[in-house]
């Protein structure tokens, strides 16, 4: 059985649709917030619901009594720890909601796991906690140097879980996913941005003037790493970037829609904003000798999957609520 938490979230949705599928139970916990879309939230959520083998609570980890409620049945359980507040500059305009929501969120579930049977714990952080370096692919032990106060609060996150289960039988880890993107993906992240954008004619701002680096990787991707990470045992507690390791810049991912869409769209190129990292580029060396024979879906595939993915989802509106 599995425990994920912010299961309505984009790579929370897409974990527990995995599992499920496999007819392995999955309890579900979300406390629905409305940094973006809850409508669009609340679509992941009715799908997984439909499946016998899902369960579901709306609750906010901060909320001790709640949980703890929970947690009174729970045995021999894997957790998959992803609430979390997202969003690199929204955490500038509201830091005290990514504070209870990413740090007190976590304390929270740490101090009330210890009296449940944990036979794994996955916290999923971020590739933000690197802020910018000068050498790249960036190694899993290169030193953190955030340069937001989201990628702080994922070290804080990170903090919490050392300290807690350096020294416990329990099989732990920290995994670190860069710039995800698919079907069913975050509103104001920049793939489906664009689309809703373009939806709507609207101008869509490109900032560093397309020349960010990112190294996309595509969420069916992600959500196998994790299941096999999850069903290996480890005695000491391990960090793993998940990447494809192919950093591409914006401007040829604008070259892509264009491509694949044969449509003109409307952009306004922008200076670099605060808090955003100029390349995102992790080696996945560590992952590749960890689990053998993974493939990473091509940029070109992916995109044309969510773009296809994109032509066929009715509720579009809910696509172009956020922040």
């Amino acid at each position: 059985m599995y425990l994920i938490t912010g299961c309505a979230g984009f790579i929370g949705y897409h974990m527990s649709h995995y599992l499920i599928k496999k007819k392995i139970k999955v309890i579900g916990i979300d406390s629905l917030n409305k940094y973006y879309s809850k409508e669009l939230k609340l679509k992941r959520l009715n799908i997984l619901k439909k499946n016998k083998f899902f369960k579901f609570y709306e609750v906010n980890l901060c909320n001790k009594n709640k949980v703890k409620k929970i947690f009174k049945s729970l045995t021999k359980i894997k957790i998959i720890h992803l609430a979390a507040q997202p969003g690199v500059i929204y955490s500038y305009k509201n830091p005290k909601s990514y504070y209870s929501n990413n740090v007190e969120a976590t304390r929270n579930l740490v101090h009330l796991c210890k009296n449940i049977d944990i036979d794994q714990f996955l916290l999923i952080s971020s590739s933000s906690v690197y802020g910018d370096q000068k050498k790249y692919p960036i190694l899993e032990n290169t030193k953190l140097k955030p340069i937001n106060y989201y990628a702080k609060t994922k070290i804080e996150c990170e903090k919490i879980i050392k300290n807690n289960y350096k020294n416990l039988p329990i099989s732990t880890k920290i995994l670190r996913p860069f710039t995800v993107y698919g079907p069913y993906g975050r509103p104001d992240m920049l793939i489906l941005k664009f689309l809703s954008y373009m939806k709507k004619n609207k101008k869509i701002n490109i900032y560093n003037y397309g020349k960010y680096l990112r190294d996309f990787t595509y969420i069916d991707d992600v959500i196998k790493i994790m299941f096999l990470l999850s069903k290996k045992k480890n005695l000491k507690m391990e960090t793993y970037n998940i990447c494809a390791s192919r950093p591409i810049e914006i401007n040829t991912i604008l070259k892509l829609f264009k491509k694949n869409l044969n449509k003109s769209f409307h952009i306004k190129y922008l200076p670099k904003r605060k808090g955003e990292m100029l390349v995102t580029y992790g080696s996945n060396k560590k992952l590749l000798k960890s689990i053998k024979n993974i493939k990473f879906t091509k940029i070109e595939i992916g995109l044309k999957k969510t773009i296809n993915w994109y032509k066929n989802f009715k509720n579009k509106k809910s696509l172009f609520l956020h922040k």
